[in-house]
This record gives structure tokens, C-alpha cells and sequence, in this order.
């Protein structure tokens, strides 16, 4: 048990990395609001499930996932919210320079 928790952990930290290394490297607002939103709803969620299983079967495990399950809930809602409030204040999504 230990070991599957271990592994949602390790799993939950490299995909929050690779989502923070998403925001830094990309171009705009919307592409790095895409590898935040992803990134972090599927690492946080695989985080809290391996604390979950850490933590054994019992409330606070039950509690866990009522927190995965709100994460998956807010973090695209707000994701959309906020792209669509960037698009219609008048910020254009990047192209190449030849386009």
C-alpha cells in the first residue's frame, strides 16, 4: 500500500513540475494558462489520492477525495474563466512571426 502511495506522489510531483516548467517556457497567457490548468489539476489530484491511500481507508481519506473532486470541478471552470476574460479584454493569442 505504501508503494501504490508512493507512486501517485512521485506521479503527482512530476506533473505539477512539468506544469510549472509549462508556465515558464511558453510564450502567452493562454498556452501557459493550458499547461497550468492541466498540469496542476492532474498533479494535484494524483498528490492527494497517494495521501489518501497513505493515510489508509477512513474520513480524512473520504475528505481527500472530496478535495480531487472539487479540484477537478474548479480548476477548468476557472481555467475558462479567465481565458475568456483575457479574450474579450483584447489580449490576442500568440502566432509565429510569419503567420
Amino acid at each position: 500500500m505504501k508503494t501504490l502511495a508512493l507512486i501517485f506522489l512521485l506521479s503527482g510531483f512530476f506533473f505539477i513540475t512539468v506544469a510549472a516548467l509549462g508556465v515558464i517556457r511558453f510564450p502567452d497567457f493562454y498556452t501557459r494558462l493550458h499547461a497550468a490548468g492541466k498540469g496542476d489539476t492532474l498533479g494535484i489530484a494524483l498528490f492527494v489520492i497517494g495521501l489518501a491511500i497513505h493515510n489508509g481507508f477512513n474520513l480524512v481519506s473520504f475528505k481527500l477525495l472530496l478535495i480531487v473532486l472539487f479540484i477537478f470541478l474548479a480548476n477548468p471552470i476557472g481555467g475558462h474563466v479567465l481565458s475568456r476574460a483575457a479574450f474579450k479584454s483584447g489580449l490576442k493569442p500568440w502566432t509565429r512571426k510569419g503567420e
